[in-house]
């Protein structure tokens, strides 16, 4: 055979299966393992097979037919998936039906599940903790009761928050005063999409994308949104579509750059550690220590963590790249899973390096 000719399908889809590529060069396939009676999908997380105990299928259905049963860990099928993204889809109408912030055990109880497997569940499902959810929940009735023209005390008692000072200590990034100014007389435009890592929502303005949200569901997403721009006219715009679709690839293969205009609004402070940031190369991380130094304040290590947590242009403003000193992935606004994806597919980690966050 010649040097330049292709392998076999079957030899091409052996070496996906080692190199856990969830997305093959050679097309969809699923494999089976004939001493475990199971079949799986390239990426699974499981340890490779023996070549002489693995088998081709293009398809769950003729896996299936020769015998072989879904793989529990990598679910081939998307059953298994399809019933936690039921049961949490449950545990957030459970949310946004109730006044104040269900309890975990409540939230658990409604799913059927036990408290720390739900929470391990939501987070794979939304990308955030039922505790970050809810608190966006309560954001959006915020914004929404501001753009009525309640006055902040009791626009922050509506929403759940107990007062001014409790709704600006939640994290929203301004107070209150200034989230019933944002963006007024603006018109924001948005888009949906799918990604590699979850749902996806853009938003801009005339000069640019303002807003990036993933990995949670469309209503958590459009909350932040909404709780960043609480004045503004949110329209869906056609236009972006193109937009969302560069996104969802960079979002998929992040190493290289992507040029977008960008509408970037914080403070000062955030800016500054946000241009930091921007100046951290594909393939490389920080620790928060670092960037605080690097900006020139070097006992406001805690200040930039926030400053990233406020990040509204992830991943192009990319806070995935900032660690723990400890090399730990400490946080992440849109999970610690898309954290840990991202720096993957820039080639930062491995498959089982990282730590905790």
């Amino acid at each position: 055979m010649p040097d330049d000719a292709p392998l076999p399908l079957d030899a091409q889809r052996w070496q996906a299966v080692l190199a856990r590529d969830a997305a093959p060069a050679c097309g969809p396939f699923l494999y089976a393992v004939t001493t475990q009676g199971v079949f799986c999908r390239p990426g699974c997380p499981a340890r490779p097979p023996l070549r002489r105990n693995t088998r081709f299928f293009a398809d769950a259905p003729a896996a299936e037919a020769a015998g072989f049963r879904p793989c529990l860990r990598c679910d081939p099928t998307g059953a298994r998936a399809a019933l936690h993204r039921e049961a949490v889809a449950a545990a957030a109408a459970m949310m946004e039906a109730s006044e104040g912030i269900p309890s975990l055990a409540a939230l658990a109880a409604r799913a059927g599940y036990a408290r720390h497997h739900f929470l391990r569940l939501f987070r794979e499902v939304t990308g955030v903790t039922p505790r970050a959810y809810a608190e966006a929940l309560r954001a959006r009735r915020l914004a929404a009761a501001l753009a009525r023209g309640a006055r902040v005390a009791d626009a922050a008692l509506e929403a759940g928050f107990g007062g001014e000072a409790r709704a600006h200590a939640a994290g929203l990034g301004m107070t209150p005063g200034a989230l019933r100014r944002g963006a007024k007389g603006e018109r924001i435009g948005l888009a949906r999409g799918d990604s590699a890592l979850g749902p996806l929502l853009v938003g801009a303005t005339a000069k640019g994308v303002c807003f990036i949200g993933f990995g949670a569901p469309f209503p958590a997403l459009e909350a932040a949104l909404r709780a960043r721009f609480p004045q503004a006219a949110l329209e869906e715009d056609a236009a972006l579509a193109g937009t969302v679709a560069r996104l969802a690839a960079h979002l998929a293969e992040p190493r290289g750059a992507l040029d977008l205009p960008l509408d970037i609004r914080g403070t000062a402070f955030e800016r500054r550690v946000w241009e930091a940031l921007r100046r951290i190369p594909p393939g490389e991380t920080r620790a928060y220590s670092a960037l605080a130094a690097g900006i020139g304040a070097p006992a406001a290590t805690r200040a930039v963590a926030r400053a990233c947590a406020r990040n509204p242009l992830a991943p192009l403003l990319p806070c995935h790249r900032a660690l723990g000193k400890d090399g730990a992935l400490r946080g992440y606004r849109w999970g610690i899973g898309n954290k840990r994806r991202l720096l993957e597919a820039e080639g930062t980690l491995g498959p089982d390096e990282g730590g905790g966050g």
